[in-house]
């Protein structure tokens, strides 16, 4: 049963390669590395707990951030 939650995690980390939009890649990213803690967490495997908490908090975060338009100096 454990197996499936990584593999769904996969799954779930691969359909975010199929989107448009980078907002909705980082949304599904971060789903699927929350999917990988938990999966941590049943193996009791540290690193991949720790290693998935941070890249779903950046994904995460990053993806509600408002873009920033570049400005250009007249020259």
């Amino acid at each position: 049963m454990i197996d499936w939650l990584g593999w769904l995690a996969t799954a779930v980390f691969l359909t975010s390669y199929f989107t448009k939009q980078s907002t909705t890649l980082r949304r599904i990213q971060g789903l699927a590395a929350c999917l990988w803690a938990v999966y941590g967490v049943l193996i009791h495997a540290l690193p991949v707990i720790v290693a998935n908490l941070l890249v779903a908090g950046v994904a995460l975060a990053s993806s509600f951030r408002r873009p920033r338009f570049m400005t250009t100096s007249g020259s």
